[in-house]
């Protein structure tokens, strides 16, 4: 099994270098406006996730990559 650190590492060079600027910028429109009112320790991270999932399958859909 691959480890956890290596997948975040790899999730993070595709999301910052792959998925195109106006998917970034919804994504960080939709999660950022929550994770600044809200304190680290009360945020949901899967709920977060869920939203950017959410967010990256609607726009990427019918797209594909090399």
């Amino acid at each position: 099994m691959i480890p956890e650190e290596v997948e975040n590492r790899v999730a993070k060079y595709f999301f910052h270098n792959y998925l195109p600027d106006e998917v970034m910028i919804e994504v960080v429109d939709k999660l950022l406006p929550f994770c600044i009112c809200t304190e680290k320790e009360d945020l949901d991270f899967d709920e977060l996730v869920r939203w950017a999932i959410e967010i990256i399958k609607e726009q990427l859909e019918d797209k594909r990559f090399k």
